[in-house]
């Protein structure tokens, strides 16, 4: 999911909690390091780096908002250790066998106002998505089922989508061809439900509040005052309600990481993330934990821009930057230098074998080649002097992130100006989207444990192409992987190793680092579910232990 926009960290918004956890950091008997005492409510305090983008399950882009949507809806089948599919509204499943047809079972189950999640939930739903209208930008993960292609062409209506209610309990699915992941996907969250006949008498407000949505999930929300805080409350109607154990949680947001840990050293969040200014600080601390993850964060370049549009050039930016040095600098969190798109330890083939180690570096950091690319690229562009503009995110990491490949930029690449333009969150997801970027920073979570949910995004006509990129052969690859080799795992594996390849001939992306996770849990914090598509945290599981 879109940084899928991975989320960033700077400056707070007006929440009166936060006055009180401005102070300096204090070592002794600190938040950080006293002994944690267990509340006695089952109340977890948390912060979120940004407001919630959206409350639409068909136009949310973003992991926060996935994460909030994660956790108060609830699809055909859940996330639980592992990334596994567990058993959601769906008690059970069959599928035919030439896995072309899936016939899903559903269990009792209610939304928040008491009314029955039927499959005509799931019907309206995912119709609604691939419909045109609606503009999803996740419309083509629903493009394996049946007709949902020429839907979003506009070549067929929605109703003609290759799903049925059969009965209130029994939802079916029809699929154009074999997809090895695709439970996976009802657990994303642009295949959650949605009730229709709540969603048409909401109208235009449908979503903008918490009191004009209806839930599913484990944890209803509650008090969204926006910018500033909004709560989970346990979801009574829930038809697993007595597995979750938390009342309540709260979230305030919080963008400046300093502020956050002084609310963590007072004790007044939880948990948080940590950057590399603090993780030597607290490295040897009791409640400090790391975890490995599949996301990676890599440099755009608009191909719309005509000193972008020459492969030189983008080479050269590309070998220029000291992967190593940033990540050993800026992020100290786990995080490692990743010299490819697909990440390491996320997806393996036939044989067993990791993708990243089959394909191996696709890029290098050569300073002297990518000075030489640049005196080219400037000899074909006709110009000495070059101006590009640094799209980022207002988050402390991302404005360090750019200050850091500005630095690089400038100095190796001679004749190259590089401005930096920081934006809110929101804002600049919006232009990433728009296209109206130069160079940006972004990163990529999968949505599911294959590597086409990286590749796919760099096809001609994928809302996610942001850099403008088209090649003829990669499309032609990858609508082999997802057609003609779909039932041939070899085959497709080794399509899905040279499509990444292509990419990286033709210096697509400049890829930064693979993402790791540093942060701080009280030691009475139990059981979230950490997965890596969608929205990290899963809450149904969590609990206060005294």
């Amino acid at each position: 999911m879109k940084k899928k926009f991975v989320p960033g960290i700077a400056s707070v918004v007006g929440v009166s909690i936060l006055l009180t956890g401005c102070g300096s950091y204090k070592n002794e008997a600190s938040g950080a390091n006293a002994k944690d005492e267990a509340p006695s409510k089952q109340v977890l305090n948390l912060s979120s780096p940004t407001e919630i983008r959206t409350m639409d399950t068909a136009r949310a882009t973003d992991t926060d908002s996935g994460q909030v949507m994660r956790n108060v809806f609830e699809g055909l089948y859940n996330l639980g250790e592992g990334n596994k599919p567990v058993p959601g509204v769906a008690k059970s499943h069959e599928v035919s066998g030439d896995k072309t047809k899936y016939t899903f079972h559903l269990r009792d189950s209610k939304w928040s106002n008491g009314t029955p999640v039927t499959a005509k939930d799931f019907v309206f739903a995912w119709q609604r998505a691939v419909d045109p209208a609606t503009a999803s930008e996740y419309a083509f993960l629903f493009f394996d089922i049946k007709n949902a292609t020429k839907i979003n062409n506009k070549e067929l209506p929605a109703d003609q989508l290759g799903v049925k209610a059969v009965d209130d309990h029994t939802f079916e699915v029809e699929l154009e061809r074999p997809v090895p992941y695709f439970i996976s996907l009802t657990a994303f969250p642009t295949f959650l439900p949605i009730n229709e006949e709540f969603f048409k008498a909401q109208g235009d407000k449908y979503a903008l509040e918490d009191n004009t949505i209806l839930y599913n999930g484990a944890f209803t929300l509650s008090d969204w005052k926006h910018e500033q805080s909004f709560k989970f409350k346990k979801n009574p109607t829930y038809w697993d309600k007595d597995t979750v154990k938390l009342e309540e949680i709260n979230f305030n947001v919080v963008k400046e990481k300093s502020t956050e840990v002084n609310l963590f050293e007072s004790k007044q969040l939880d948990r948080i993330k940590l950057t590399s200014d603090f993780v030597d600080k607290y490295k040897k601390d009791a409640n400090f934990k790391e975890r490995p993850n599949v996301g990676v964060q890599f440099l755009r370049m608009n191909q719309q821009n005509k000193v972008l549009q020459n492969v030189s050039a983008r080479q050269a930016i590309d070998q220029t930057i000291d992967r190593k040095s940033f990540v050993n600098t800026l992020l100290n969190d786990g995080s490692t230098p990743t010299f490819g798109l697909v990440p390491k330890n996320f997806a393996k083939g036939p044989e067993g074998k990791d993708f990243r180690t089959a394909n191996g570096d696709l890029t290098k950091v050569d300073t002297k080649s990518a000075q030489e690319l640049w005196k080219n690229a400037k000899q074909e562009l006709g110009s000495e002097k070059i101006t590009l503009e640094l799209l980022t995110s207002d988050a402390d990491l991302d404005k360090k992130t750019g200050e850091f490949l500005k630095g690089q930029l400038e100095k190796n690449l001679d004749g190259l100006t590089v401005n930096i333009k920081p934006q809110p969150r929101k804002q600049q997801v919006s232009l990433l989207l728009k296209g109206d970027y130069e160079i940006g920073i972004d990163g990529w979570s999968p949505d599911f444990a294959d590597p086409i949910t990286f590749l796919e995004l760099f096809t001609t006509n994928n809302p996610y192409n942001l850099d403008h990129y088209s090649n003829k052969e990669f499309d032609e690859t990858i609508a082999k992987v997802k057609t003609t080799l779909a039932g041939d795992e070899k085959a497709r594996w080794e399509a899905l190793l040279e499509s990444e390849k292509i990419l990286f001939k033709d210096s697509v992306i400049a890829p930064l680092y693979q993402k790791g996770e540093s942060y701080l849990e009280r030691s009475y914090v139990k059981g979230i579910v950490q997965v890596d598509f969608a929205g990290q945290l899963n809450f149904k599981w969590a609990k206060i232990e005294k």
